[in-house]
């Protein structure tokens, strides 16, 4: 069994007590790593909460209820909600797990958003009108240059691609020395559907991949302006400047792999390789916005 991951949300739902304050809820789900998994195959767990008992302790004890409902326990648990840092560190941490802030919680996104469709407005107490408030947005931070250690020293050369959808059935099969995936179902697409990506050919490739690893990758953002530039968001509002689009030519190319990307309901991709004739990967990330 390989790596296990989690994604878990603790917040208050439109759903309102006797007391007519909010209940809370912890929502659990297994991130999908691979593209062969589907939805059905990971685990979920959720647990309502009295606003009353909304703390550390109350969730490592969900937590740890969740871990002996599951197969096996994560070995780190995702979480989008910047303002419960410091309770979803404390009680994972207290649960003997590594926390993690990051945006690369694509099956949660969907997860919640089904929850609200099919699962609260049909508990006693719902609030459509707190249903429909609107979702948590985090300003990114200034983004800054990749470390001097993964860069090429101008050896750097990339190129916009894509791919269709049903390509992505044999990744498994692929040579990927870095990466991680996810199944496209999740963003229901179709098998003919064009999905973008940005290869990164670089002498220092393998430094890149592991070094890219190690971050939790969100999406790749194209900024345009005076300074036109590709970005790489990764943990939960960090920006890192992948590309600088110095030509009218490479403006216009990533243009059109944003237009391609949101024809993709979201869907991207971000690849390093050593050079063009490589038939290998240093890395390899399917991506979502």
């Amino acid at each position: 069994m390989g790596k296990i991951i989690w994604e878990l949300d603790f917040y208050s739902r439109p759903i309102l007590d006797e007391n007519k304050k909010k209940l809370w809820e912890v929502v659990i789900c297994e991130s999908p790593t691979s593209i062969d998994r589907s939805l059905d195959s990971l685990f979920q767990y959720s647990q309502y909460c009295s606003n009353q008992t909304v703390n550390s302790i109350w969730l490592r004890e969900a937590i740890e209820k969740a871990i002996q409902e599951a197969e096996a326990p994560p070995k780190k648990i995702r979480f989008f909600r910047r303002q419960m840092n410091n309770m979803i560190t404390k009680a994972c941490n207290d649960a003997g797990i590594t926390a993690i802030p990051s945006r690369r919680t694509y099956a949660l996104y969907q997860l919640l958003e089904k929850r609200t469709r099919e699962v609260y407005p049909n508990e006693p107490g719902y609030d459509a009108k707190a249903a429909n408030s609107a979702s948590v947005q985090y300003p990114a931070m200034n983004a800054v240059p990749l470390p001097d250690a993964v860069r090429g020293d101008r050896g750097d050369k990339w190129a916009f691609v894509s791919l269709e959808a049903a390509d992505f059935a044999e990744m498994k099969e692929w040579d990927i020395s870095f990466g991680e995936a996810f199944p496209l179902s999740l963003a229901n697409v179709t098998p003919e559907t064009k999905i973008p990506g940005l290869i990164i050919y670089s002498p220092r490739a393998i430094a890149l991949a592991a070094w890219m690893s190690g971050l939790e990758m969100g999406w790749l953002q194209l900024e345009t302006g005076t300074l036109p530039r590709l970005l790489l968001e990764t943990g939960v509002s960090d920006n890192w400047i992948l590309v600088n689009l110095t030509t009218p030519q490479t403006v216009a190319e990533a243009k059109k792999f944003d237009e391609t990307k949101d024809r993709a309901n979201g869907v991207h991709f971000l690849a390093v390789q050593s050079s063009s004739e490589s038939d290998s990967f240093a890395g390899f990330w399917l991506l979502k916005n």
